[in-house]
């Protein structure tokens, strides 16, 4: 066997398609994001400003997150030292917990070294604690979900994306007998639309499911103390197991699950993601509980009015452009190019002319014919940042002749 000659190959596929995938090598300048410096391939450093992070309002160079973060790396040093289970908790990670527990108004919280393993093992773990589960999973729902899913060895029906009647067909197909779970998420990071978590909600009381939500692009930026749409929509209480991330609006690392206090000590007690992993450094922690507490008070929610202000400001001035942008009223801004080739030139002109990085969305992130610039604007993005990004892609789009047709939301 040519195992070379195997990845040349796979790798060929890749570049062929316009779908290999380039890191770029950037350094962000603590107290001045969203400027960073890029490292170009001859070596030299150039300054850019990220318009496609997920540290959505800037809480990664917030003073209270580092503060917190000093004091911890001071006081414990730098690793947590081993998993939950054996010398791996600390003050730190019990008043994160506890933190996230209150911020989603559920009896307990548990943490995970991201929300894509805490989506993983709790979702591969479920049908241990309820034989015969039936999970029902949105058509869209993220990589990490779907890994879950696929893992735990218990049946699966997949809806079409947000059709709550075809989520009721499938339930009312199978065995009322049978323990169920819907897993979907509140906000759709590609498309950047919302989950009708209301009817979901309904459709789970109806025919007796328990309920599961991602809400890694909400939390920190949605409902009065940031818990997420679900908060927002006065529905938090209807939902049996949330998701969360502390890597994307609250600026650190980390995810979770928040649930019951007998729901979380089962996870805790079965999921293999959970008990053979090394916990969150101690700093990090502390940073992430910082964070949450800061955004739980007036100062996040002014933050987060600033945000929507900042999204809602981008979209009508790239709409007045007749770019082609997605538009379901959250904080995201997919503009669609459509060819991946295209897409990652238009990147790259971007970066290399404008000093913008946005990175090109590809298949399978989303489906072929629907590559797209993702765009992620944020309470530090000032005026004149967004001024230039305005003014390069129009000068962009015209120079590569691309369509201007605005797309329905």
């Amino acid at each position: 066997m040519n195992y070379e000659a195997k990845l040349d190959a796979a790798l060929g596929r890749l570049h062929e398609e316009g779908r290999y995938r380039v890191f770029i090598d950037i350094e962000r300048e603590n107290g001045n994001f969203p400027h960073a410096s890029w490292t170009k391939p001859d070596g030299s450093q150039v300054p850019v400003t990220i318009w496609c992070g997920n540290d959505y309002l800037g809480m990664g160079q917030h003073p209270v997150v580092l503060e917190a973060m000093h004091e911890a790396l001071d006081a414990t040093g730098a690793g947590s030292g081993g998993t939950r289970n054996i010398s791996g908790t600390t003050v730190y990670h019990k008043r994160l917990e506890a933190e996230l527990a209150d911020l989603h108004r559920k009896e307990a919280a548990l943490l995970f070294t991201s929300a894509y393993i805490a989506n993983d093992a709790t979702l591969s773990t479920l049908p241990k604690l309820f034989p015969g589960l039936i999970i029902y999973s949105d058509a869209l729902n993220h990589a990490s979900m779907i890994e879950g899913v696929r893992r735990n060895g218990g049946a699966k029906r997949i809806f079409r994306h947000n059709d709550v009647e075809h989520l009721r067909e499938l339930l009312a197909a199978d065995d009322p007998d049978a323990p169920k779970l819907i897993a979907f998420e509140s906000v759709y990071s590609m498309d950047g639309d919302f989950g009708p978590i209301r009817a979901i909600c309904d459709l789970a009381d109806e025919f007796g499911a328990l309920t599961y939500i991602d809400e890694v692009h909400a939390v920190g930026m949605y409902g009065p103390r940031g818990a997420g749409v679900a908060e927002r929509d006065g529905l938090m209480g209807r939902i049996d197991i949330i998701n969360g991330t502390l890597a994307k609006a609250y600026g650190v690392m980390g995810g979770y699950i928040a649930a019951s206090a007998k729901m979380v000590d089962a996870i805790r007690s079965y999921a293999p993601g959970f008990i053979f992993t090394t916990s969150l450094a101690p700093a990090i922690a502390a940073g992430a509980a910082a964070s949450v507490k800061w955004l739980k008070g007036e100062g996040g929610r002014a933050l987060r009015e600033k945000h929507q202000q900042q999204a809602k400001i981008l979209k009508t001035r790239l709409k007045g452009l007749g770019l082609p942008i997605i538009d379901h009223g959250s904080h995201i801004v997919p503009v669609i190019v459509g060819d991946p080739k295209h897409t990652k030139q238009l990147s790259d002109m971007l970066l290399d002319g404008y000093g913008i990085y946005v990175q090109p969305i590809n298949y399978p992130t989303v489906p072929r014919g629907t590559e797209r610039l993702r765009f992620t604007p944020s309470p530090v993005h000032g005026p004149k940042e967004m001024d230039a990004l305005v003014h390069s892609l129009d000068s962009l789009w015209a120079q590569c002749a691309l369509n201007r047709a605005e797309l329905s939301a």
